[in-house]
């Protein structure tokens, strides 16, 4: 457990560069689950994240002699900037390694906060292999290396959030839901409440592709997965912090995971609803909350949104797969006869008066009967999707369902 002595010194350290991000009270959520919901607004930080917090903290916690060398660091997204930010307020320069696959508007961002102060390396295609390379630039240069979560500054600057929260409301928290890929703040909000507000019971939440911290409790020790789904980008880690882990299996209340389609439901509900632009790992809190509808009735809740750096181009990513967690995106293989007005009876006596065609490939094959095409249906209710099925198959045009083969399906939904 991080001593509460640490979190507040690191409150002090990072006063006048972060800001006092609101506890704002959610009257649509509050209404929904018949309790009092509040999300703390970490996308409103300067980088759109509270990971400048835990940066900023652990470089202005360096000696001198360490400053002079400059600091490394390993990221793909917000820890990047935290660092970058921190290195420009203090005037201290640093290498940030990030991988040939990150997106340039990311680049382009860890540049604009960093300015002067930051050169930016791109080597391998993971994160692994740039944490690689930025391990081998630190042992080469003396430079110190900035770990986005396992590290005890670190942690303590995520603590503050905690801090905040706690001096924002009156009433007595009874749930706390925040999003765990590192384990960084879960860590170290979870130390600040332990002393603070020992009641609460802070959930842990992390995407189904990806539950490292689940996963270890499970087998009581932090545990390396083999693979990763990395849609939730902000989360998705293969293995948690080794510090952060045995702070959180002794102060989490519970973990839980949901799934990125769920994921990107609440990312585009909060937008068309509240006007608010979260990430997929900020939206992990809010997303929760359905897990747990019985159990918070009447209770006072907090999730912690902890950011914002959405890429725009994602979008219609999100979409796809929001509705195909709510069963409103089917793919099916159809079997076209191969003659005129084939297409007209399937449109006619297969699909129903609301059911959409989304996506259509089509090639015609010369001396064959009938004729494959992949086709992407989306239907107004779930519940049309059995009577769509039962169509298809009377008809003669359903070939193959899509949606649950995922060797095939991947091609389709990326």
């Amino acid at each position: 457990m991080i001593k509460i002595e640490a979190v507040l010194k690191a409150q002090k350290n990072i006063k006048k560069v972060v800001q006092r991000t609101p506890l704002d009270y959610m009257e649509n959520y509050s209404k929904n689950y018949d309790a009092t919901i509040s999300f703390k607004r970490e996308d409103l930080q300067v980088v759109r994240s509270y990971k400048i917090r835990g940066a900023y903290n652990r470089i202005k916690n360096l000696s001198k002699t360490e400053l002079q060398n400059g600091v490394v660091c390993a990221s793909a997204g917000n820890h990047a900037q935290g660092v970058a930010i921190a290195c420009q307020k203090l005037k201290v320069p640093c290498v940030v390694f990030m991988p040939i696959t990150t997106s340039s508007q990311k680049i382009g961002q860890v540049h604009m906060f960093g300015q002067s102060y930051v050169e930016v390396v791109l080597v391998g295609d993971t994160y692994d292999a740039s944490y690689e390379a930025a391990s081998i630039y630190c042992i080469k240069n003396k430079a110190t290396f900035v770990h986005p979560f396992d590290d005890l500054d670190v942690i303590a600057g995520q603590g503050t959030v905690g801090l905040e929260i706690i001096d924002q409301t009156k009433e007595s928290i009874d749930y706390l839901f925040l999003p765990v890929g590192g384990g960084g703040l879960a860590a170290g909000v979870s130390s600040v409440f332990h002393v603070l507000s020992p009641s609460t019971k802070i959930i842990g939440i992390e995407p189904d592709g990806a539950p490292s911290l689940n996963v270890s409790l499970e087998k009581g020790v932090n545990t390396t997965l083999d693979s990763i789904e990395r849609f939730v980008d902000g989360a998705a880690v293969k293995r948690m912090g080794d510090i952060s882990f045995e702070i959180c299996k002794k102060l989490l209340y519970e973990a839980n995971t949901v799934s990125e389609g769920a994921v990107c439901s609440t990312i585009l509900k909060v937008y068309n609803e509240n006007a608010l632009v979260v990430e997929p790992a900020g939206a992990l809190s809010i997303t929760a909350l359905d897990l747990y509808r019985e159990e918070i009735k009447g209770k006072n809740v907090v999730c912690i949104v902890s950011g914002g750096n959405n890429d725009i181009t994602r979008m219609e990513e999100m979409k796809e797969r929001s509705l195909l967690h709510k069963g409103l995106k089917h793919y099916f293989i159809i079997r076209f006869p191969q003659r005129a007005g084939a297409l007209k009876e399937f449109v006619v006596d297969a699909l129903g008066s609301n059911d959409d065609i989304t996506y259509f490939e089509y090639t015609k094959k010369n001396n064959r009967d009938k004729g494959s095409a992949i086709v992407g249906i989306e239907l107004k209710n779930k519940e049309d999707f059995k009577p769509l099925l039962l169509r298809m198959k009377e008809k003669g045009f359903l070939g193959e369902y899509l949606n649950d083969n995922p060797e095939l399906f991947q091609f389709l939904v990326k």
